[in-house]
């Protein structure tokens, strides 16, 4: 009796059960259980409450019943398109279902799709598929008793906490009557009653409607019998039969009249797509040609600031040679000076000791001369101590005047880099206030008078002012799937993320005024006009399909296809890949077969890589995608802050750089001061050693070597004079000669700033052009996908019209 009751009872037990890209695991299972009692342990996050949220999931139960999501999608793994379930039950026994079909076991397949889709494969033991409709899920559950929404069956932990924890008669009262299922039998009860009364009300209907039908069959009865001749009815009927068929030849001449009107027409119009497609294939060709044409302009500039730098080093090198060619110059012209002024002291000097020794003969003693002797000595020492001491300050006002000079060129950088970090500051605030508005409103993202512009918007709408409602700003109507993507997404539509898109130019002028009563001040939003479909367009045959990574146009989640529509027309964002890696994007776009349709891609860092080029990104974060904001906030904040502390801490160093400087130039003022009053004092000394030498004891013997020397001394002013003058007219030629070559330095940078200008200017010409021949190609291929089509449908016709001249043959 044990042994019948256990097989009895054998069918509906869960066996195994794997889950597969299951809530936040990718994979779990298979877990094989026994026939008792199976207890599920482990740790936190270990997929304990994840088997029995799959368990009801699979077997037919809703998400809310589960407490662990409001919808199937919020089981898919993030990243994943899908989740799967296998559960498999027994079906043994004298309850098993169809056995002769499944066997001994059944086992039931689960699919979640990412959009909250589910699909179900009933599968026997031996793997073969029975059935995909969800009713035999059911029919299996009620074989089996299996109540799924019971929880006297299963029990989660919400509906344990909220039994355990209230307090109510009412509320015990429900789950017992839910657990007994006298709830349920109570709506089956109901319904049933209501059944039958819609039941009795049609058979009373449907007998009142039975006493007519009699009646009228009496009468056709009647009528039949009355007929005369069934013969004559029966050649009228072959004659009605004729005429008919001649009547449905008449019908499909007819029905071929407008069928062969329309291919003649359509057959016209094809010249008109071949038009166009040639059309655009010229336009392509001459977009191509002005883009190569603008890209050999380019690089003919790069060649010429490349063959014009060398030149310019040069020219600066020679610039600085004679320079220092002028500043020795300089040195000469100051040394012939000084040494004719001296010369000039010596002669004066010279000649005064002559007359006072002519006049002074006879008038010293042997005393006085020993006296002035040892005065001459000791002021003789001196003066050799003070120009060992001027020496010395010389020395100091050159390291004092080196020291200051360093510390102004630091100063100076140091006050260009706080500039530069006071701009970066300044905007990483104005960003800062951005996001901060933006927690309320993520509109103010894309400035302040946005939210003000879209009500403005909104209301002319309602009023009947627009034909379509504009659609924009278009970054406020998409979102990243992956948010590390953000960035490069933000930068490859850098000039449509603040623009809207109109259906129509007089929808344009409505908006434009709007604008211009809304932002009075600052740059006004880019406004495209494009007629607005209801479908994305197609895009399977000019779009980028990689294997491994996504394009933008894959990457963006777009709810409205006027805004999808609008970012594949303006660029192109189906045939633009997003690579995370930087290297891997070089060798993907690089290498010699890059991919398919693919016109450009961008790394996770904003890099921009094309076949040919690539452009590194001036951007670091995203402004407008980023999803969270907090996080961007605190970001910024932090990033404020070590600016912030940067530039105390600058100014704290140019403090000490300009108090340095002060010290310097204090040290340097006396130091000057010092070798002032040195000069002066040597320059007494001299005087009065030049006294003490005109007061020596004159001897008639002296006068002669005396006037030599004076002799000498006017024979070496006349020839020091010749050479002060050659060595002006030498410093005034090496000055013209520097000013030459510093003019021919600074005209030759001039011009390659110039060239580089130009450089900039054809950069963005390039630019530009690259987003024609996008264009172009967009529209080219459009062009070619409608003639496809419209070629499909004159071969649909003519199989149309060859099958109906069949027909009425």
């Amino acid at each position: 009796m044990q042994s019948v009751c256990e097989v009895g009872t054998d069918a509906g037990i869960v066996e195994s059960i794997s889950l597969k890209n299951f809530m936040c695991h990718s994979l779990l299972g298979p877990f094989n259980f026994g026939s008792n009692v199976n207890f599920v342990v482990g740790n936190n996050g270990s997929g304990k409450s994840a088997v029995l949220t799959a368990l009801i999931v699979a077997l037919g139960g809703k998400a809310q019943a589960t407490s662990r999501g409001s919808s199937l999608r919020c089981f898919v793994k993030e990243g994943e398109s899908s989740a799967d379930v296998s559960v498999t039950l027994r079906n043994k026994g004298r309850y098993a279902y169809k056995p002769e079909v499944y066997g001994d076991s059944i086992i039931i397949d689960l699919r979640i799709t990412r959009e909250g889709n589910r699909s179900y494969k009933l599968r026997s033991k031996t793997g073969q598929l029975v059935s995909a409709k969800k009713e035999e899920l059911v029919s299996i559950l009620e074989r089996f008793h299996i109540q799924v929404n019971n929880p006297v069956s299963i029990l989660t932990q919400e509906m344990s906490k909220h039994f355990l924890h209230s307090k109510g008669e009412g509320d015990k009262y429900r789950f017992f009557m839910k657990a007994t299922q006298l709830e349920q039998m109570k709506e089956d009860y109901i319904h049933s009653k209501e059944t039958k009364n819609v039941a009795v009300a049609k058979v009373e209907q449907h007998a009142e409607v039975l006493k007519d039908l009699k009646r009228k069959v009496q009468e056709k009865e009647e009528r039949f019998n009355s007929l005369e001749s069934l013969d004559n009815m029966k050649a009228k009927l072959e004659e009605l039969q004729k005429q008919m068929a001649w009547a449905l030849v008449t019908e499909m001449e007819k029905e071929l009249l407008p069928l062969q009107e329309k291919l003649q027409s359509d057959k016209r119009c094809t010249e008109k797509y071949n038009e166009k497609v040639e059309e655009w294939k010229n336009k392509v060709v001459e977009a191509e040609n002005k883009y190569k044409q603008i890209h050999e302009q380019l690089e003919n500039i790069t060649l010429r600031v490349q063959e014009l730098q060398p030149q310019c080093a040069q020219l600066k090198a020679e610039a600085q040679r004679r320079n220092a060619r002028h500043k020795s110059s300089e040195v000469s012209v100051h040394r012939c000076k000084t040494n004719l002024r001296d010369l000039e002291k010596d002669k004066t000097q010279l000649s005064s000791r002559i007359n006072e020794l002519k006049l002074s003969i006879s008038q010293t003693t042997g005393a006085e001369s020993q006296a002035r002797a040892e005065q001459m000595e000791q002021i003789q020492a001196e003066l050799h101590n003070l120009a060992h001491q001027e020496s010395t300050l010389r020395q100091q006002i050159d390291q004092y005047q080196q020291a200051s000079s360093r510390a102004k060129d630091e100063l100076d950088k140091m006050s260009q880099e706080q500039d530069s970090l006071q701009r970066s500051m300044n905007s990483k605030r104005r960003n800062l206030q951005t996001m901060e508005n933006s927690r309320s409103n993520r509109l103010r993202r894309f400035g302040e008078h946005m939210p003000m512009l879209l009500s403005a918007i909104q209301e002319a709408h309602q009023s009947g002012q627009f034909r379509q409602r504009p659609r924009g700003p278009l970054g406020y109507c998409i979102r990243p799937k992956d948010p590390e993507l953000a960035l490069a997404i933000e930068i490859c539509l850098t000039n449509q993320l603040q623009a809207f898109t109109c259906d129509n130019y007089e929808d344009e002028k409505v908006l434009k005024a709007i604008m211009s009563r809304i932002i009075r001040r600052g740059r006004r939003p880019t406004i495209i006009t494009s007629a607005f479909l209801p479908r994305v367009h197609n895009t399977s045959r000019r779009c980028v399909d990689h294997p491994l990574y996504p394009s933008v146009l894959q990457s963006l989640e777009i709810e409205d296809p006027v805004v999808a529509n609008c970012l594949i027309d303006q660029r192109g964002i189906e045939s633009i890949l997003l690579i995370k890696n930087r290297a891997e994007a070089r060798r993907v776009m690089q290498d010699r077969n890059p991919p398919r349709n693919c016109t450009q891609a961008f790394s996770q860092d904003g890099d921009q890589i094309f076949t040919n080029r690539s452009y590194t990104a001036e951007q670091s974060r995203a402004n407008y995608l980023s999803g969270d904001v907090e996080e961007e906030i605190r970001l910024l904040e932090g990033e404020v802050e070590n600016q912030s502390a940067q530039l105390t801490q600058f100014q704290q160093q140019m403090r000490k750089v300009e108090e340095d400087i002060r010290q310097n130039d204090g040290l340097l003022s006396r130091a000057h001061m010092e070798q002032k009053k040195t000069k002066d004092k040597a320059r007494k000394l001299q005087l009065m050693l030049a006294d003490l030498q005109n007061v020596e004891e004159p001897q008639s013997e002296d006068l002669k070597p005396l006037e030599e020397d004076l002799e000498e001394t006017i024979g070496k002013i006349s020839a020091e004079h010749i050479e002060y003058v050659a060595a002006q007219a030498d410093m005034a030629q090496l000055k013209a000669s520097c000013e030459e070559a510093e003019q021919e330095y600074e005209q030759l940078k001039d011009h390659i700033s110039r060239v580089a200008e130009e450089a900039d200017s054809i950069k963005e010409e390039l630019s530009k052009s690259d987003q024609d021949v996008v264009k172009c190609k967009h529209h080219q291929n459009h062009y070619e996908e409608k003639r496809c089509c419209h070629l499909d449908n004159i071969q649909t016709l003519e199989v149309d019209l060859n099958s109906k001249k069949q027909e009425l043959e």
